[in-house]
């Protein structure tokens, strides 16, 4: 039995109706609280629930996004970000009123918890949150017209066997045109749920394409162990190795290569951890093609083609799923629950009510 507490609310799953019928009853000997059935809204997210998967979407944050922003009724586009073009931090010219850009911002990144196709694009116009300008807007006015064209897309988490950890991992060497950083980026699988991503620009100039990608590798390999402690703090069973793909060759040669180059002297040591692990057995690099790598949606702008290939298979999606909003949509979306209480979730458990 797992339980999630945000202040006066609470989300209680387990596989044991009966030792979840116990616990609220003892809990509600301690406080005053109310069960609200199943899981259907939290935090702004809303759960519909299968008999072998829940999908979560925050269709009714997004709408009311559009309208604080004045987007309701814009055109919708097929991807957050334009192919093959990163913004500078000297374009164009400062915004006077710079509040509307940080406030829309802070509101994509608490949507990017359940819509991780636009981490990339949210990541690029939060590095302009102490210097916008017009043409940083627009970027942002980008990824508000694709999400008004996929209001309906969301994380799923499927119902099978979890056992198995997959990673894709993968880096934009020198990408940003300001400090030619690169940005790293990964998707980590359990079973066929996606469970974690990120899209992040690495703290170094990386001096090599090499470099930048086995710094991406040890990212997500310090990721994977911390979900791993989780995993066994849950008491959940997983395979290793844990299989993470990766594009580049030669960062797969220098995980793999347990003796020191001169040629690699100049990559810092921190970043050889991932050698580490691979001779333990928990990690087992293997290489991707690049056209199959799903990380490439986090690290930078895709065609259309590409995206909406690379987003179903990340997602399990199919292409009639992208779906667009009218502008009375706003009348049919379910409004939230406002009483506090708990909230049931869990396949193996089903919903029950208490007074």
């Amino acid at each position: 039995m797992i339980l999630l507490l945000y202040v006066d609310d609470i989300i209680l799953t387990g596989s044991s109706d009966d030792l979840m019928s116990t616990f609220i009853q003892k809990l509600s000997a301690e406080f005053a609280m109310k069960q609200l059935g199943g899981l259907n809204y939290f935090l702004g997210i809303e759960d519909a629930r299968t008999d072998d998967s829940i999908l979560s979407t925050q269709k009714k944050y997004i709408l009311e996004l559009l309208t604080k922003a004045n987007m309701l009724h814009c055109k919708p586009c097929n991807t957050p970000v334009v192919k093959e073009f990163r913004a500078s931090i000297h374009d164009g010219i400062l915004l006077d009123n710079p509040s509307e850009y940080k406030t829309i911002v802070g509101s994509l990144k608490y949507l990017t918890l359940t819509r991780p196709d636009i981490a990339y694009g949210v990541n690029c116009v939060s590095q302009f949150m102490h210097a916008h300008t017009d043409i940083h807007l627009l970027l942002v006015k980008r990824i508000l017209r694709y999400l008004k064209g996929s209001l309906g897309l969301g994380l799923v988490l499927r119902k099978g066997d979890t056992s198995a950890i997959t990673t894709f991992t993968d880096s934009d060497w020198a990408g940003c045109p300001d400090t030619r950083r690169s940005t790293s980026g990964y998707a980590v699988f359990m079973g066929n749920s996606l469970i974690s991503w990120s899209s992040k620009k690495q703290p170094t100039v990386s001096r090599s394409s090499a470099e930048a990608e086995y710094e991406s590798l040890s990212v997500v390999a310090s990721e994977l162990e911390w979900l791993s402690n989780l995993f066994k703090e849950l008491h959940i069973s997983v395979t290793y190795p844990t299989t993470v793909n990766c594009d580049k060759t030669s960062a797969i040669c220098l995980a793999f290569n347990p003796v020191f180059h001169a040629r690699e002297k100049h990559i810092e040591v921190q970043y050889h951890v991932v050698r580490d692990l691979v001779l333990s057995g928990f990690l087992k690099v293997q290489h991707v093609a690049s056209e199959s790598q799903l990380s490439n949606l986090f690290t930078k702008g895709l065609c259309f083609p590409a995206f909406s290939t690379l987003l179903q298979q990340l997602l399990g999606i199919s292409p009639s799923q992208f779906s667009t909003v009218d502008d009375d949509a706003a009348a049919e979306v379910v409004p939230p629950v406002t009483e506090d209480g708990v909230h049931f979730t869990g396949f193996a458990s089903q919903s029950s009510t208490v007074s």
